[in-house]
């Protein structure tokens, strides 16, 4: 079972995306046959073989074993991954373009960076998945208070500069280096707002009404 699976096939995310079938891949991270699964999610068993079918057929829930009970053979299957996430690539034809927002400020464009960023990943998963080698990866998350918008914008304007200083210093576009299977990697670096969780909202509202 992979930790995270990213659905491509546009069919195999409609299917996902049916509540019945996203709580049976929920519970399908153990092993369990329809039986099991209809007394947990509350369906008849010949309902659930319906969507079990279904999410078979688009490769989201796999066999685990057989078992034979009189003469009737009970299928135990899990889901394939314990996470999934919809690429880009299922909405191809309306996925958004980093070409169409080519500007270091704007969200449309940082917003078109994940997407493509979840696309690329996903299919380098698969890949290394499929030739059982680990991918090298390498990612940062952390949140940063500022003072002023002044300072988020000196923060911005110093870290494009490091950020440049050690592309030029370790980057070789040379054809030695290609010839000698230099691989090229992808570096993407955003900063936005985190979002407001209500523990927050509440403490900013009780401020408000300090004032």
């Amino acid at each position: 079972m992979l930790d995270i699976e990213v659905i491509e096939d546009p069919a195999a995310a409609e299917a996902s995306l049916d509540p019945i079938r996203t709580r049976i891949l929920q519970e399908l991270a153990e092993p369990a046959s329809a039986t099991q699964l209809a007394a947990k999610v509350g369906l008849p068993r010949q309902k659930v073989n319906y969507h079990l079918k279904a999410l078979e057929r688009h490769g989201l829930v796999e066999l685990v074993e057989e078992r034979r009970k009189g003469n009737v053979t009970e299928r135990v299957l899990r889901a394939t991954a314990a996470s999934y996430l919809i690429s880009p690539v299922a909405l191809a034809s309306v996925a958004p373009d980093p070409r169409r927002f080519a500007d270091r400020f704007s969200a449309f464009w940082l917003l078109a960076l994940a997407s493509r960023t979840v696309q690329e990943m996903g299919k380098l998963i698969s890949g290394a998945a499929a030739a059982n080698k680990k991918l090298a990866s390498f990612a940062i998350d952390g949140e940063i208070n500022f003072r002023t918008a002044a300072e988020r914008a000196a923060f911005a304007e110093e870290l494009g500069v490091a950020v440049t200083q050690l592309v030029d210093k370790y980057h070789d576009g040379g054809a030695a280096a290609q010839a000698s299977g230099a691989r090229k990697h992808r570096l993407v670096v955003v900063l936005h707002p985190a979002l407001k969780t209500p523990s927050t909202e509440v403490t900013a509202e009780k401020d408000q009404s300090n004032d």
